[in-house]
């Protein structure tokens, strides 16, 4: 069984690019964030013809998720237990608005395994309340895991997670003045799910150092990186993962996503 994830950037602009993934890696569910748009926009019949089913959540022109499957896509959820909204806030830190749970989340049970698409906020800045949002997302989510592995779930959780939980995950630790991405709360956040008893499993993967690539200042001919993108398994998974890669070549081209595919293997049960 291969599971991949991959921040596509708008699943509009990019299809081909999702369906010649799918081929390329011969995969059986590719987990899917910033899609950018409402489930109705969501092209479906392009991934119904190759086999796959497609379940999306979005709300607007921002966030989004998905999963597309060939070994079903049951037990559908839009968010976790517990997961927290979004709220602006003036200077003062008053609220002008009432929090919006975002599309940043969907679960759906595929080959026996309940899988998250993940795009967890970006924070940006450690200043800014999204900072805090980011933190208590993270917070939540490993929460509502604890809860998965109390229930002997076999969870799969992953995605676009905004954080480099080591310096050489990013090309130069130094550039990082304002610390996001690469604090210490941040990370701690990111490495509690291994406490909670989940394991990362693409740690070894092959093929990059990194999953990302602004577009920016000519970061990816630089090969000036940032490895954000990972995946977080229960153990009865995790212990069947035979290998994991990195598509880094899906950066490359005319019309890429700043992103790129991570592929994990499984051996069959």
């Amino acid at each position: 069984m291969r599971i991949a994830t991959w921040n596509i950037n708008s699943i509009r602009a990019r299809a081909e690019r999702a369906l010649g993934v799918l081929e390329r890696w011969d995969l059986d569910v590719l987990l899917l964030q910033e899609t950018k748009c409402k489930p109705e926009q969501f092209p479906v019949a392009a991934f119904e013809e190759a086999g796959y089913e497609v379940a999306a959540a979005g709300l607007n022109q921002w966030n989004g998720v998905a999963i597309i499957s060939r070994v079903g896509l049951d037990n559908i959820q839009t968010s976790f237990p517990g997961q927290p909204g979004f709220a602006k806030e003036d200077a003062a830190g008053a609220l002008l608005s009432d929090p919006v749970v975002e599309a940043r989340a969907i679960g759906a049970t595929c080959g026996g395994i309940d899988v998250w698409s993940l795009y967890v906020p970006n924070g940006r800045a450690t200043a800014d309340p999204h900072y805090r949002y980011k933190l208590t997302f993270l917070e939540k989510l490993n929460a509502a895991a604890a809860g998965w592995l109390a229930d002997n779930k076999n969870v799969f959780l992953a995605g676009d997670w905004n954080v480099a939980p080591l310096d050489h995950d990013v090309w130069d630790v130094s550039v990082f003045e304002d610390g996001l991405y690469v604090s210490d709360l941040e990370r701690a956040a990111f490495n509690a799910f291994g406490t909670t008893g989940l394991r990362e499993i693409t740690r070894d993967a092959d093929g990059a150092d990194y999953t990302f690539w602004d577009y920016q200042k000519l970061r990816f001919p630089k090969n000036e990186g940032m490895r954000i993108d990972f995946a977080w398994a229960a153990p009865a998974v995790a212990d069947r993962v035979a290998a994991a890669h990195i598509d880094r070549n899906e950066r490359k081209g005319k019309g890429a996503s700043d992103h790129v595919p991570v592929v994990v293997e499984l051996n069959d049960l």
